[in-house]
């Protein structure tokens, strides 16, 4: 949506010879043609921005305009995402129900020491297993499937005996705008579809079964076949 060059010197041009007219009370040679033409050049410009209004996708256009508390969601919708701790810093504080606490959450204990695309590839593997069949078909249910007996859980930290308590509110605001923007519908492009992973500080036994996908930070990934 940008207005040519030449268009715009002429139009201000035209801007700058109503003004001196307007300033010096004196009626210039062409001032009425001045501005015949200049009501057809902002006709013009208003017509090459309604069409380019038409032509842009609506999700788009709510990415560019949404107020700041409704730009998570924008943006999860369209993906303009950069895996960067600038880019997580500039966007506005998240929030959310069940579903955003409980991802939320896994975050914090799992991954909080990430840099931000580690944040993003363990959020992709929660909502990876979301979509598949072989995991329950919510955020909640799949960070809780197996938590009850000590070390049988799928995340660690739900059955560690400890407690979860957050003591870092910057990295749990962090977080907790990933979480948002994972659910709101953020592209998955960085695990290759993977629904497991591990730290580089152990070697689980299932990891020679499934083919790696990636490894990003402190953390390795697979994909179950």
């Amino acid at each position: 949506m940008r207005i040519a060059k030449a268009g715009h010197r002429a139009l201000k041009g035209a801007f700058l010879m109503l003004a001196m007219s307007v300033a010096t009370g004196l009626s210039l040679p062409g001032a009425a043609a001045a501005d015949t033409a200049l009501a057809g050049q902002l006709s013009d410009l208003l017509g090459q921005e309604r069409q380019a209004l038409s032509e842009a996708p609506e999700a788009r256009l709510l990415a560019v305009t949404a107020p700041s508390e409704d730009r998570l969601t924008a943006m999860g919708a369209t993906g303009d995402i950069a895996y960067s701790d600038a880019f997580l810093a500039s966007l506005p504080s998240a929030s959310g129900g069940a579903e955003w606490q409980c991802l939320t959450e896994a975050l914090y204990f799992e991954a909080r020491g990430e840099a931000a695309r580690g944040l993003f590839a363990v959020a992709e593997v929660i909502m990876n297993r979301v979509d598949s069949p072989r995991f329950p078909g919510s955020v909640c249910g799949v960070i809780h499937q197996g938590t009850g007996a000590q070390y049988q859980c799928q995340f660690t930290y739900t059955c560690d005996g400890s407690p979860e308590v957050v003591h870092e509110q910057a990295a749990w605001s962090r977080v907790g705008k990933v979480a948002r923007l994972m659910l709101d519908g953020a592209d998955r492009e960085l695990t290759g579809g993977a629904t497991y992973y591990h730290t580089t500080a152990v070697r689980p036994s299932w990891a020679r079964r499934f083919p790696q996908t990636a490894q990003i930070g402190a953390h390795l990934f697979y994909r179950q076949t």
